[in-house]
């Protein structure tokens, strides 16, 4: 890797993509006589060799269950799965107790929303999220309106930034939690989470991070940003679907009552009553997703190599270029700020995202349509659906061309 510097002046080292590559077969593939183009990583990322052999490797050699027997096999899948926790937990800067395994980042809302704001809060509680979430942080709150808890939504300006201001004046005696978004999904806006959690802590609020977009792509300190609880999915940082993480200040987790109830998450049942595990395992109901949960211990041992100040790096240089590519495409709108994440939605004159994105897919690149499972923001945005492209370790420059002369080729197609 050569040494160079990323726009903020921070040192890095330039990634060795070409080598990076070579990891992942999937990118050999040839879509419609074209070489794949994959820039629907916000949606999930390819995946690397070493994280499918990690998967191969257990279920070729140790597959057992964790926890629950003496011998060897069982002991080695119990202690491979433990060091997937204790690298994730690394990875944030968290304790191996704060982790807990989920299926996705909605799984560990619902856990917060159950076994904290249902469990605890009281009708006339408000809670404090935003416009631009994904439905994943939206859509389990309003449960919480049944037991008479309000939810407030802080708006975004023109440029697709929170109106801080906004935060205070919402922000009640009555407000409980605050959940906002680290990096807008659909606009690649990276909101000022460790401000907002001064703004909800000050006030007496927790304060819960959805980082799906964030922990994959820049490094991420869970106690520098001092948020009580975060949300993040493993399929979206090279690992397989079906494993996520729901960080919990330890205090916290050991407060409140698990939320989904059976084997494994107990420590003693009896008949009419049974006491709980404990941490991280109280959460945690059932067989766990073992192989999943090793395979992400393994997408953690890749990036880790890589290094995350290395992987912000190389996508915000890749950002740079194809927001100054995009500008020059006529009749092409971009919703977001300049400075962004490695998300960029757009639309192309009145030509709805999906025919667009079939064109694109007509050249081997796959992009993301639709409304991004955003469709509050999209209404705040005035339209229906977009088109997006989002980027990871393994996308290029030469990639980004493709993605231009395609949408060239798609204006001449819609004679715009």
């Amino acid at each position: 890797m050569k040494k160079g510097e990323t726009m903020d002046g921070i040192q890095q080292q330039e990634l060795n993509v070409d080598g990076i590559r070579k990891d992942f077969p999937i990118l050999e593939r040839f879509v419609r006589e074209k070489k794949l183009v994959y820039l629907d990583n916000a949606a999930t990322t390819q995946k690397p060799l070493q994280v499918i052999n990690a998967l191969t490797d257990y279920y070729t050699k140790y597959n057992s269950n964790v926890h629950r027997a003496v011998h060897t096999l069982s002991a080695e899948a119990s202690e491979a799965y433990d060091n997937a926790r204790q690298k994730i937990a690394g990875f944030i800067n968290a304790k191996f107790r704060e982790i807990v395994f989920v299926k996705n980042g909605s799984e560990g809302a619902n856990i917060v929303l159950h076994s904290l704001v249902l469990d605890r809060f009281k009708p006339g509680d408000e809670i404090i999220s935003t416009v631009m979430e994904h439905h994943s942080n939206i859509v389990p709150w309003q449960l919480a309106q049944k037991k008479g808890i309000r939810l407030k939504f802080v708006d975004i300006d023109d440029r697709g930034q929170l109106k801080m201001e906004q935060f205070d004046e919402l922000m009640t005696e009555r407000t409980k939690l605050v959940t906002v978004a680290h990096v807008s999904n659909v606009l690649g806006t990276i909101n000022p989470v460790e401000e907002i959690g001064r703004i909800a802590h000050d006030a007496g609020a927790f304060f819960m991070i959805d980082a799906a977009q964030s922990i994959p792509h820049m490094p991420f300190d869970v106690k520098k940003v001092d948020c009580d609880f975060c949300i993040f999915s493993g399929h979206k940082m090279l690992a397989p679907t079906g494993i996520g993480c729901l960080y919990g200040k330890e205090a916290l987790l050991e407060d409140m009552e698990p939320f989904l109830r059976g084997s494994d998450m107990i420590k003693e049942v009896k008949l009419l009553e049974s006491t709980w595990n404990d941490l991280p395992y109280k959460f945690e109901t059932g067989t766990p997703n073992i192989a999943d949960s090793i395979a992400f211990g393994a997408a953690v041992d890749y990036l880790n190599a890589l290094g995350m100040k290395n992987v912000w790096g190389h996508e915000q240089n890749l950002v740079n270029y194809v927001m100054k590519r995009l500008s020059e495409i006529k009749d092409l709108v971009i919703y977001g700020p300049q400075k962004r994440g490695g998300v960029i939605s757009f639309n192309l004159g009145d030509v709805h995202s999906h025919d667009t994105a079939s064109v694109l897919d007509e050249q081997g690149i796959a992009v993301r349509s639709g409304h991004h499972c955003a469709m509050p923001l999209m209404k705040r945005l005035g339209i229906t659906a977009a088109t997006r492209a989002s980027f990871y370790i393994y996308n290029t420059k030469e990639e980004i061309d493709r993605l231009c002369d395609a949408l060239e080729q798609a204006r001449s197609v819609f004679k715009l």
